[in-house]
């Protein structure tokens, strides 16, 4: 008997706005994501304060995006679908940027240029047999709600959004069966521009300490900012992707919506009852983006962390009607890293942080200080699978190298087998423990231009990608060793992965 089910969909996954390019090709608009810039191949980017925004507006012309060249996917899609159908993929995670289709995100109706290349993507994958899974908004929000408005704290971005999910399930219900809302949905609270297009001092000058770091303590006004706005807007994203599932099973039913998030394994430091405790919370923080979207209604505790905060929430109208109307089908999730919490107020980050900076000595780090931990991912579907009892894709999961095409015109990258080789295990084990696992697709099958240091210098892919972080390159693809391994693994349904 097969570890795997028979009909496992196997795949990778991309996001639009870092594989496709063609910036304002065909009526394409900008997105707050094309005014991330480079700022070397170890710096994170998509940290945005009013100056970083306002610097990348006024020199538009110098400063280097490479969000908007991506991989060129808008042009080679048709060569790169033929790379995944020949590694075998039964599914294709993808996004449609929002301004590709709605090029300001305020239009009543379409570009029909951008709703013609979806179905011509669409229409190559099932020439392969391959399923889209297709997240409706990868973090991609039009840049007027960030000029205008405050990203997604501000309601008004709702009601515009929730025409544009609509109307992607009225005009692909028939090529699209399985569709996520939004990526990583619990990456809001925690890098505020990236999740949600807000500026966290857009209305106040408070001082940015020396020495600061986002996943660290914050001064006390850039807290309050912070945990208002991001929960806020999250609220509001709770809203509009919960109108679109009631649309979607009352207009389509045949389709299957789930939500998206970062699943952050926490352990606790040490035995102590305080860091157990501390361990606890933070699970519970993580998981209560779930609990929204799959019950249907806020867990009681996360109001009283509210509380307990001053995070003062401006509900939206019938929020608890549309919450309990529009429950997810399935949950998928990204996996990446384990980390370990103290309650030690001296070496306490902050709640919901994504990179932490204690080590747990058990475990290895990759070449980005992210804690290689296979075991995590096992522990957490099994909760997963105890508290909500739903059907579970992995969304993304990967091992993120600095690579160099060799001579020979390949990269050999045994030590990504090998982190793919021990998750893909750990999978199967959930699935002995019972978890109803029904996909699994790692992250940057094709090297894509990376999310935190927005470069292609940090690559995930099977498939090299000869494009450089400054826009240099043939970007011509070229298989990996790894391309093979998962080739095979695919064909054999995961029964043998040496």
């Amino acid at each position: 008997m097969s570890r795997f089910p028979e009909n496992f969909l196997w795949g990778g996954a991309t996001s639009a706005a870092q594989v496709e390019g063609g910036r304002c090709e065909d009526g394409k608009g900008l997105s707050h994501l094309d005014y991330v810039y480079y700022r070397g191949p170890k710096i994170p980017c998509n940290f945005m304060l009013k100056k970083d925004f306002e610097k990348a507006k006024a020199e538009e012309d110098k400063l280097n995006f490479p969000n908007r060249r991506g991989i060129d996917f808008y042009h080679h899609y048709k060569e790169d679908i033929a790379l995944l159908g020949e590694m075998g993929f039964k599914s294709f995670r993808m996004s449609i940027s929002w301004t590709r289709l709605f090029p300001t995100g305020l239009e009543e109706t379409p570009d029909p240029k951008g709703v013609e290349f979806y179905h011509n993507v669409f229409k190559e994958l099932h020439k392969y047999g391959i399923e889209p899974l297709v997240t409706m908004i990868h973090y991609e929000l039009p840049v007027i709600f960030v000029e205008k408005y405050d990203g997604w704290a501000s309601p008004e971005v709702v009601p515009h959004c929730v025409r544009y999910l609509k109307f992607l399930i009225d005009e692909y219900k028939d090529e699209v069966t399985y569709w996520l809302t939004f990526n990583e949905i619990n990456m809001v609270t925690a890098v505020p521009y990236l999740g949600g297009g807000i500026l966290l001092d857009r209305y106040d000058d408070f001082a940015i300490p020396k020495g600061f770091r986002p996943f660290g303590a914050l001064p006390e006004a850039m807290a309050k900012r912070w945990n208002n706005a991001s929960h806020q807007a999250l609220h509001h994203q709770f809203i509009a992707s919960a109108i679109l599932v009631k649309y979607a099973h009352d207009t389509a039913p045949q389709c299957k919506i789930g939500n998206m998030f970062n699943l952050h394994h926490l352990y606790p430091e040490t035995p102590s009852p305080a860091d157990a405790y501390r361990a606890h919370e933070e699970s519970e923080y993580n998981m209560f983006f779930c609990d929204v979207m799959a019950k249907g209604s806020y867990p009681k505790w996360i109001l009283s962390y509210y509380r307990k905060h001053g995070i003062d929430i401006k509900w939206y109208t019938d929020y608890e009607k549309i919450l309990s109307e529009g429950k997810i089908d399935f949950i998928s999730l990204s996996y990446y890293l384990s980390s370990i919490v103290t309650a030690d107020p001296a070496r306490q980050e902050r709640i919901g942080s994504f990179i932490r900076t204690l080590k747990n000595p058990y475990l290895e780090d990759s070449q980005f200080g992210w804690q290689i931990d296979p075991t995590a991912l096992r522990i957490s579907l099994n909760e997963l699978r105890d508290r909500f009892g739903l059907p579970i894709f992995i969304a993304e999961n990967g091992l993120g190298a600095f690579e160099e095409l060799g001579e020979d015109k390949t990269v050999h990258d045994g030590y990504r087998i090998e982190y793919l080789r021990k998750h893909i295990e750990a999978l199967a084990a959930a699935i002995e423990d019972g978890v109803d696992v029904f996909g699994y697709t790692p992250w940057g099958c094709i090297d894509l231009v990376s999310c935190s240091l927005v470069s292609m210098s940090k690559r995930y892919g099977f498939v090299y990608v000869d494009a450089d972080d400054e826009g240099n390159g043939t970007y011509k693809r070229y298989k990996k060793d790894s391309f093979e391994w998962y080739k095979k693994v695919i064909a054999i349904n995961g029964e043998d992965l040496t």
